[in-house]
């Protein structure tokens, strides 16, 4: 019997020094006190000591919800880098990816690989054929296409356009005097590639481009 009582004494005594908690509340309470001090007029100091009870709150986290798909029109900025759902962030421009889009880089940047397929189209349009690698006649046939189908049209501003990306303006007026009579009639397919035997050395692919 006095086992049992002191058993449930203590159980008791440690139920009520333990603080209470409720899963359903997300708030915890916990109790302080507070101490005033006073000094009346004749000189006594008073103090008294109020209890203090605050309420903190608890933080929740937002739930993750995957990648989200962001806009492809919309430009991001920011330091950090970061997949999204139809491009790629480099910290401070947004591009989008080239789904179903070709390009024949040629191993070189952007500029380098314009200024060569511009030097490339310059002297097949001078010379009449030129003969490359299989990959530079393939990337070159399309801006071969695109001048003659400019000096076609005849305008100034064709011609101006023509003039940004030929080298030779000399050329350019003479391809625009001749164009309309050799190719009047058709309406594209202004070149020709043949296969050749690979290069020597490297074994590289090459072939002639002429037009037609």
């Amino acid at each position: 019997m006095a086992m049992a009582a002191t058993s449930a004494f203590s159980m008791a005594a440690l139920s009520a020094a333990l603080p209470s908690s409720s899963r359903s509340s997300r708030s915890s309470r916990s109790s302080r006190s507070a101490c005033v001090s006073a000094r009346t007029a004749t000189g006594v100091s008073l103090r008294r000591c109020v209890p203090v009870v605050t309420v903190a709150k608890a933080v929740g986290f937002q739930a993750f919800d995957g990648l989200r798909n962001e806009n492809a029109l919309q430009l991001r900025t920011g330091s950090t880098f970061g997949l999204m759902g139809l491009g790629i962030s480099n910290g401070c421009k947004w591009f989008a990816m080239r789904h179903g889009r070709k390009i024949h880089r040629l191993g070189r940047p952007a500029d380098q690989r314009r200024a060569l397929l511009r030097g490339l189209t310059t002297e097949i349009l001078r010379h009449g054929r030129i003969k490359t690698t299989r990959a530079r006649a393939t990337a070159m046939r399309k801006y071969v296409d695109h001048m003659i189908t400019l000096a076609k049209g005849g305008s100034l501003h064709q011609r101006r356009q023509a003039l940004g990306f030929l080298y030779d303006k000399q050329l350019v007026h003479s391809l625009f005097a001749e164009v309309p009579e050799r190719y009047g009639e058709r309406n594209g397919g202004y070149t020709r590639i043949i296969r050749t035997m690979p290069r020597k050395g490297d074994n590289a692919p090459m072939a002639f481009i002429e037009l037609v």
